[in-house]
């Protein structure tokens, strides 16, 4: 049966993590600090369940299984798997500097995805910053040495952020959130990090993290980011929404939708939704299907849907392939 569902997240409590999304999001897990909220999400390390519905209590994987790749869509018909992994990730303090592979090399060497992402900045500190890039170009043996003598931050890109700003980090690139950051991540579905520079910190078992060095050499565009997307202006593409396109690229497309009233929207056979509420509160309404969705919620459209309304006010991002 295809019917709209509500999903709950999977937590994961790194380091650096914060309080705030169970403190403004209304996350429920006792973990301390809560530094990611894994809000649609079929990958072994943390599958999200469905929590409304003949399905609720199934994970969305286990449901996706047995209902086939019909219910993600046209565009995933080559996929081995759910394409995405959507997040909130709460940076009390600053993430690693760290690089994701591509397809090729993740495939070869992990066995799953690349990881090409996209952050959209939820909220941020006064000052706040992230990492995205080098500089200027630099040699392999320039990067292995000023990571080997921590100056590597002395020629990474700083860029500073506000609400609402957006970042496609593309496989390769050099990145790192900072500190005071909360963002929504819509990525490919991989959980493949090589890490290269940590603060010095110590985990839990009080050693130093590992790094990840030469596979990071394998891998890392030793030079600026490269523009890959301008955000479009306000379009009327969605009736009764201003909707902004954040990304669009080979593994997602991401919309920023701003609900002030009634929006009627469609899902079609061309791929599934995924919806991420930031702000506000809403109800959807798919034929006789009826959910609400609040803030830090977030729900899986089937393929093939077809017509569903979205009334109320907020702030949401509608994510598909």
């Amino acid at each position: 049966m295809l019917y709209p569902m509500k999903l709950s997240p999977v937590f994961k409590d790194y380091i650096w993590g914060g309080d705030r999304l169970k403190k403004e999001y209304g996350k429920k897990t006792d973990m301390e600090p809560v530094a990611e909220s894994w809000e649609v999400s079929c990958h072994k390390d943390g599958e999200s369940l469905i929590a409304s519905g003949p399905a609720e209590g199934r994970t969305l994987a286990d449901w996706l299984s047995k209902e086939g790749k019909g219910a993600l869509g046209n565009h995933c018909a080559d996929s081995a798997g759910f394409p995405i992994l959507i997040k909130l990730i709460d940076a009390k303090d600053n993430l690693s500097v760290q690089v994701h592979p591509d397809d090729e090399y993740a495939q070869r060497v992990e066995g799953e995805p690349g990881k090409t992402e996209m952050w959209y900045i939820v909220d941020a500190e006064e000052g706040a910053s992230l990492l995205y890039g080098f500089d200027h170009e630099i040699s392999r043996e320039e990067f292995q040495k000023r990571i080997e003598e921590n100056t590597l931050l002395d020629v990474v890109h700083r860029a500073p952020v506000k609400k609402g700003d957006v970042f496609f980090i593309e496989a390769g690139t050099l990145h790192a959130i900072g500190k005071g950051i909360l963002i929504c991540e819509i990525q490919q579905s991989s959980n493949t990090t090589y890490r290269v520079y940590d603060y010095g910190r110590v985990g839990k078992d009080g050693k130093p993290r590992a790094l990840h060095i030469e596979k990071a050499l394998d891998v890392t565009r030793r030079e600026p980011a490269r523009p890959h997307f301008t955000m479009k202006e306000p379009m009327d593409i969605f009736a009764g929404a201003k909707a902004r396109l954040l990304a669009s690229c080979d593994y997602f497309t991401v919309y920023e939708l701003t609900i002030e009233d009634t929006v009627r929207l469609f899902a079609g056979e061309e791929s599934f939704q995924a919806l991420t509420v930031l702000s506000g509160a809403m109800t959807l309404i798919a034929g006789d299907e009826v959910l609400s969705l609040a803030k830090g919620e977030s729900a899986f459209l089937p393929a093939g849907l077809g017509r569903y309304e979205l009334t109320g006010f907020g702030k949401l991002l509608l994510s598909k392939v």
